[in-house]
């Protein structure tokens, strides 16, 4: 009974998807909003009734008491749940409009099944109200100064509001069970990986061949080479010589050696050897 909106009808718990424009025009025209606003209407006579006609004094008395056989607690009763219907339909019915904006399924979930669920207890209510008025309105005796139209509207209106609450409570669970139904179904999951093309012929990469360079020639020097080692010719002694620093580059510092008991100085260095004085 309930349309579908979005792309190619596409819906969750009874509201098109997420993603288009608030459409005023055909939210007025769904079913659901028709009958919260009669809804809306029926709470206001009932209360309305009540608040202006339904508490009346008599000839002889000062006091004013409720048209339903005196009985103040039957108006009270039913000019509370009046005016809580009253503000419940407003606040659903702006639910309604920011339901289609919300991206959430579980967000939506929850409007619905808050809707759902007051919408069977004021249906209960109202049942609870018009029975009451009217049983009261029956045992009325004395109807003189009593606006007997406001009662029967009161009571006339009461039972309306059963229908009604009872009409959007059959709502409320149509779209909750659709959108289980869409939940199910995975119509949130996300869409498949894009399939990409292969590259064409022409783009297609080629083995890599690596680049090979021939050195850089160079005419300079090579300074850090060293030139070659010299053998020193045995001492005729038969001792062995003291090493040299030929071939090395730098300075070298003094040192001594001790060979067979006697002391060879580095050349270079001013020391002198045993038997020296």
């Amino acid at each position: 009974m309930e349309e579908t909106g979005g792309v190619g009808g596409a819906s969750a718990y009874g509201a098109s998807l997420a993603g288009g424009g608030f459409d005023f025009q055909k939210f007025a025209k769904q079913p659901h909003t028709i009958v919260r606003f009669l809804s809306w209407i029926f709470a206001i006579v009932v209360f309305a009734c009540i608040t202006a006609e339904g508490f009346v004094n008599k000839a002889h008395s000062h006091e004013a008491h409720c048209v339903f056989n005196q009985n103040d607690s039957a108006c009270h009763y039913a000019v509370g749940i009046g005016v809580i219907a009253f503000l419940a339909c407003f606040g659903f019915l702006l639910l309604d409009a920011y339901l289609p904006l919300m991206s959430n399924a579980q967000e939506r979930k929850y409007a619905v099944l808050a809707d759902l669920g007051f919408s069977g207890v004021w249906t209960f209510l109202w049942f609870v109200c018009f029975c009451l008025l009217a049983s009261q309105w029956g045992r009325t005796s004395d109807v003189r100064g009593i606006p007997q139209d406001a009662a029967r509207a009161t009571i006339a209106f009461s039972f309306f509001s059963i229908a009604t609450w009872g009409i959007l409570t059959y709502f409320a669970l149509g779209r909750y069970r659709r959108g289980v139904a869409d939940v199910t179904q995975n119509i949130y999951a996300e869409p498949p990986p894009e399939q990409h093309t292969p590259y064409p012929s022409t783009y297609a990469p080629s083995a890599y061949t690596p680049t090979t360079y021939s050195p850089y020639p160079s005419s300079a020097p090579d300074d850090f080479q060293q030139p070659p080692f010299t053998p020193t010719p045995p001492n005729p002694r038969g001792t062995t010589n003291p090493p040299t620093t030929e071939g090395l580059r730098g300075e070298v510092s003094p040192r001594m050696m001790w060979l067979k008991g006697d002391f060879y100085p580095v050349p270079g260095a001013q020391l002198r050897g045993r038997g020296n004085s």
